[in-house]
């Protein structure tokens, strides 16, 4: 993959926390003295001095359409040094697929006080990771920093002494782990398999920061109607048994179910998940509460309405149809009888006109047709799913969709404008949901052969969006709906609109094996100017605002970095044996003065937040520097 096409996949890459760390990697076991938890998965028996610790995994995006690995264990680390285990079993984790959720990993009943630390066992002995070449899935081998294959690691923190994470009775506490698959992996696609170089690391928050849905799946345990909640045993991720703990779920009139393919609203939907019994599975989608740690579902599927459960189910999006056969590649494909497995070959979906077609994105969801269903759409497709060889695991799969289900999701898109008109937006498309438009054949899409979708004309209704912002050239990103097979043009109907200066960007520079030990042409306490006049800069350094990439050595003039008004933000040094948060840009900049004193070098830089262009500065809300 090209320096200019790793960074471009980038922008959205790092989640911004309050007071978050950056987890540096050291191999072997975890160290300490370790203390098993004293309850996962229900109440504590003998613990009396006990409180619950929510625990959530996310990820930032990165290039990687699969990243499976096994972590096999989470571990706190009290002030007296003893070590709490937090998981009951090994659990297997494809970080590809939070880039825009955040899972609840586990509810475990630890002894209260002050948590300062963790560590994160994972195992890349069994890993499947895949990215993306020339529009096609390939695979990946996971390897150390001297080119030898990955197998345990273990990632350590240090909370600093301000932020500790607190465990006390009365409201669970809420510690989020980031795997930053950006900024701990580097890949090649000059060797068959392709080489991906992991430095793991993780970044680690008390709080949920980033805006993206939560997501709570698990067995039904009970409902209380009169309180409009019910409760269910944690299972994470795809995992079928073992109990991660027990979290309540609430409900209002607006909360959104699907309940063995049936749509419900408020009361009328936690009636039919009171009928569907104790032991169900469940996917409740929402947030949580901060004050209160209440988690608030808008959305809820329960028994064959979640992927997998009772019903094979393929995730992914349309790269092409003929006739009633959609083609999906780059797919997870959730079988009931044997779990999830990443697709890298064609997984051709049948549909038929008993096959029945639910459009997300309103409440409640509405009743389409097959033919809604075109060439780019995000898709969930229920039916009974088969490899078409027994060694094609994860390769080409069939699924009959016939007698099932197809579920619609909003889909977003990326691309450059080339024409703004009231209600009407024509892009140079980039990207749909995450994939570049060379994995797409958009034959068919049309009214007619002519018709059909142009990715360098692709042409967007926008109803009443405010295209007022929008400027020749300039990148945007649109969430909605491609139009319905056949009916193009227009080829995409748009519902939300981010336009340039909303769009998420990151700065990336590097200064070589050596690094620099001057990399500031000017450095105070409300902002930091870079020296782009550095012989030693190497070859990242690119500022990237959505599918745009600009080379920083080419600017007039360097950009200011600078610290919001306002909002959540983290910034850290990272360093050899240790790594350094700051929750204030002030006091980051204090201690990089400290630390660059002349001898010691500043290797890498990472900045995100947003991009002014009229004054050429980034408001970074997070900053990674790597010192050696």
């Amino acid at each position: 993959m090209s320096t200019i096409t790793r960074f471009r996949s980038a922008l959205s890459r790092f989640a911004i926390y309050t007071c978050a760390l950056l987890l540096a990697a050291c191999g072997g076991g975890g160290g300490g003295s370790a203390s098993p938890p004293a309850s996962i998965g229900g109440s504590p028996s003998s613990c009396t001095d006990c409180g619950t610790a929510y625990i959530a995994i996310t990820d930032a995006d990165g290039d990687f359409l699969s990243y499976t690995v096994d972590v096999v264990s989470l571990k706190l680390k009290r002030a007296n040094g003893t070590m709490v285990e937090t998981l009951p079993a090994t659990t297997r984790i494809d970080f590809a697929q939070y880039v825009d959720l955040t899972e609840f990993f586990t509810a475990a009943t630890i002894p209260n006080g002050d948590y300062v630390g963790a560590t994160l066992r994972l195992d890349y002995g069994n890993a499947d990771i895949t990215v993306e070449q020339a529009g096609a899935p390939v695979a990946a081998q996971a390897l150390d920093a001297n080119g030898n294959p990955m197998g345990q690691v273990d990632v350590n923190v240090t909370l600093d002494n301000r932020h500790h994470f607190v465990v006390a009775p009365g409201r669970p506490s809420l510690f989020t782990l980031d795997f930053n698959l950006a900024a701990t992996n580097s890949v090649d696609l000059s060797t068959t398999p392709a080489k991906v170089t992991v430095t793991p690391a993780l970044i680690a928050s008390l709080d949920l920061i980033d805006q993206k849905d939560l997501r709570v799946r698990g067995a039904l345990v009970s409902v209380d109607t009169a309180a409009a909640t019910y409760v269910v045993d944690v299972r994470p991720f795809n995992m079928r048994n073992d109990r991660f703990g027990q979290v309540t779920v609430h409900t209002d009139a607006n909360t959104t179910f699907e309940v063995n393919g049936t749509d419900y609203m408020g009361s009328a939907g936690l009636a039919a998940l009171s009928a569907a019994g104790a032991g169900t599975v469940t996917a409740a989608f929402g947030t949580l509460t901060t004050a209160t740690r209440e988690f608030d579902a808008k959305t809820v599927r329960a028994g064959t309405s979640v992927a997998g459960a009772g019903v094979d189910t393929v995730i992914g999006e349309v790269v092409a149809r003929s006739g009633d056969v959609l083609t999906v590649r780059g797919a997870t494909v959730i079988r009931d009888t044997d779990g999830a497995h990443f697709a890298r070959g064609r997984v051709q979906v049948m549909i038929g006109p008993n096959t029945k077609v639910m459009k997300g994105g309103t409440a409640p969801a509405q009743v389409s047709s097959p033919e809604a269903i075109s060439v780019g759409q995000s898709i969930e497709a229920f039916g009974a799913a088969t490899p078409v060889s027994s060694s094609a695991m994860s390769g080409d799969w069939t699924i009959d969709a016939t007698a099932g289900r197809v579920r619609m999701n909003p889909t977003p898109v990326y691309g450059f404008v080339k024409q703004a008109s009231t209600g009407a937006l024509t892009l140079q498309l980039d990207s749909i949901a995450g994939r570049k438009v060379a994995a797409f054949n958009f034959a068919g899409t049309g009214t007619s052969p002519a018709q059909d979708a142009d990715p360098a004309n692709y042409e967007v209704a926008t109803g009443a969006l405010d295209l007022s912002g929008m400027s020749t050239g300039e990148p945007t990103k649109l969430i909605g709906f491609p139009t319905p097979f056949g009916m193009a043009p227009p080829d995409f109907d748009a519902r939300t609109l981010v336009d340039f200066p909303r769009l998420p960007a990151l700065l990336s520079l590097s200064w070589g094996a050596a690094g620099t030990t001057a990399p500031f042409s000017a450095q105070e306490p409300t902002s930091l100017v870079l020296d782009l006049a550095n012989p030693s800069i190497g070859r990242l350094h690119f500022l990237t605002i959505g599918p745009r990439v600009l080379d920083l050595t080419t600017l007039p003039a360097s950009p200011g970095i600078v610290p919001p008004a306002e909002g959540p933000t983290a910034y850290l040094i990272v360093m050899r044996d240790e790594s350094r948060a700051f929750h204030d840009f002030s006091d980051f900049v204090a201690e990089l003065g400290l630390r660059l004193n002349g001898t010691t070098a500043m290797v890498s830089m990472t900045a995100s937040g947003s991009y002014n262009g009229d004054n050429n500065t980034l408001t970074a809300r997070s900053i990674v520097v790597v010192l050696k």
